[in-house]
């Protein structure tokens, strides 16, 4: 049995910036949903955590963070979902951090599970990788996800997001 991918939607910044990047009306055709992303904000930190939320919901919602940032690594857990990590005007000029976001049975009326893989460029010793599981403790149908700077920056031209849904064929 094979997986098939399909590109639901893609959002790329333009002139001028954008406070999130969002995706909306996520047709329940498919069984599993990626977001592939590569981002930059205005924030002048070292990294900027991009959060993650469904249906514009605030609660029910869980992440475990494993990270290595420069020479130094750690966990956490928080009470929000991780998207993907963001570099910023202080990291490295015109670089931008990647992510993979898997979500696992969006449209069922169980628990959504997330995982998350994330890294900053930057060339310097502030960079950061990053693992994240997640879980959504809500028996909605997703049908919309935003992306937004955990520092409240700005994500910056030519960052670019996209969502792909997965079927079982």
């Amino acid at each position: 049995m094979a997986n098939t991918y399909k590109l639901i939607s893609s959002v790329t910044v333009g002139s001028g910036g954008a406070a999130n990047i969002e995706f909306t009306s996520i047709p329940a055709t498919y069984t599993d949903l990626v977001i592939l992303s590569s981002l930059r904000t205005t924030d002048s930190g070292s990294f900027d955590a991009i959060r993650m939320t469904f249906n514009n919901a605030s609660a029910n919602r869980s992440t475990t963070r494993l990270y290595g940032l420069g020479n130094s690594t750690g966990t956490s857990i928080n009470t929000y979902m991780m998207g993907s990590q963001a570099s910023t005007a202080g990291n490295t000029s015109n670089t931008f951090g990647n992510g993979f976001c898997y979500i696992s049975n969006y449209g069922s009326s169980n628990l959504k599970s997330v995982s998350s893989d994330q890294v900053t460029e930057n060339n310097a010793t502030t960079a950061i990788t990053e693992l994240d599981n997640g879980v959504w403790s809500d028996t909605s149908a997703i049908t919309s996800i935003q992306l937004v700077s955990e520092n409240s920056a700005n994500l910056v031209k030519y960052s670019t997001a996209y969502l792909y849904g997965i079927s079982n064929a």
